[in-house]
């Protein structure tokens, strides 16, 4: 018996790290000097979508979603103001790693912060609440309970960050932890 606790932390950790390694192999390879492929994505039909993709330089694609607040946040309502975007879940071991320096960066800059929950893949809703109460988190927390977003963004893997320009398009595109310091860095890049 004590042996099977013993190890059963680290069968753990193997196959969180195996299903990490599956997931950045199945993502498209980028940096700061590759682009992913242009992806056109729609929510209604203005004159503007055909601007909107996925690549960076392109217009973030719009959408609402409900916040664990209760609020309606809708992107495009954040015109003007610069915004960082980031997909994320409880039980993801990076995206824990990264919310110290989100609130941080949150608390530092005049940015809005964005934080996509999806929730579609947590074992329930109060894993989300606890995980705010453990990081102490204050900014705005949306909940993707339907994949819609997470789909229309195609994240893979987690977290995944956008920095999206006053103007609404995408200036910057991370797969996995950011640091505070490249929070930093990338946001003074941004208009």
């Amino acid at each position: 018996m004590k042996r099977v606790t013993l190890y059963l932390p680290l069968l753990v950790a193997i196959i969180t790290i195996i299903y990490m390694l599956y997931i950045i192999v199945e993502q498209p390879s980028t940096t700061n000097d590759t682009k992913q492929e242009s992806v056109s994505v729609s929510s209604d039909n203005s004159p503007s979508d055909i601007d909107e993709g996925l690549q960076v330089g392109k217009l973030a694609p719009d959408f609402t979603l409900k916040g664990l607040d209760g609020k309606k946040y809708r992107l495009s309502d954040f015109r003007g103001k610069k915004v960082m975007l980031n997909f994320w879940a409880s039980w993801c071991p990076p995206c824990r790693d990264e919310m110290p320096a989100m609130q941080r960066f949150y608390q530092d800059k005049d940015v809005v912060l964005l934080a996509v929950n999806l929730t579609s893949t947590e074992r329930k809703k109060s894993d989300v609440t606890n995980f705010i109460k453990q990081y102490k988190l204050t900014f705005p927390i949306l909940l993707d309970e339907a994949a819609e977003v997470s789909d229309r963004y195609q994240i893979k893997p987690i977290p995944t960050t956008y920095l999206i320009d006053s103007k609404g398009h995408i200036q910057y595109k991370a797969f996995g932890a950011m640091s505070y310091e490249l929070m930093i860095q990338e946001f003074q890049k941004l208009e």
